[in-house]
């Protein structure tokens, strides 16, 4: 499967909460956690269980970045990661990082935001996303 989204996870369904309309699953992928909201006709067209191996995509303009871990947010998203490459354009800057060995991910933020946080290959860096960004996927 090809998309245009720059960031695809592959990882095993953690936990499964069902509310009225929709659904919270939790994806692990390396020492990380993905949580991912979907509605409960999704989750039962597709059959997700616990231990599933699936995917996560997000897009990387949904990704907000930080140098500080944050505390009391609403984003259910945060993943620690390591700087490998920094490519400034015109208007944007694409962030390119490490979360552990087997997982990479691409953000694409303001060349101002890049700039002001002063983003630089090796920072240890915070990617920030909400769980309603999340698109899940099975083989």
């Amino acid at each position: 499967m090809l998309t245009s989204a720059r960031n695809c996870f592959y990882g095993k369904v953690g936990s499964i909460e069902k509310g009225i309309v929709s659904a919270e699953v939790s994806l692990s992928i390396g020492s990380e956690k993905i949580v991912a909201t979907i509605t409960n006709e999704s989750l039962k067209r597709m059959k997700l269980g616990i231990d599933d191996t699936i995917y996560a995509l997000v897009k990387s303009s949904s990704i907000i970045l930080t140098k500080h871990k944050p505390t009391n947010i609403s984003a259910r998203n945060v993943i620690t990661a390591k700087v490998d490459d920094v490519i400034s354009g015109a208007v944007n800057t694409e962030v390119k990082m490490s979360i552990d060995s087997d997982n990479t991910m691409t953000a694409v933020v303001t060349k101002e935001s890049a700039e002001e946080l002063m983003i630089k290959p090796n920072d240890e860096i915070y990617a920030i996303f909400k769980a309603s960004s999340v698109i899940l996927g099975i083989h």
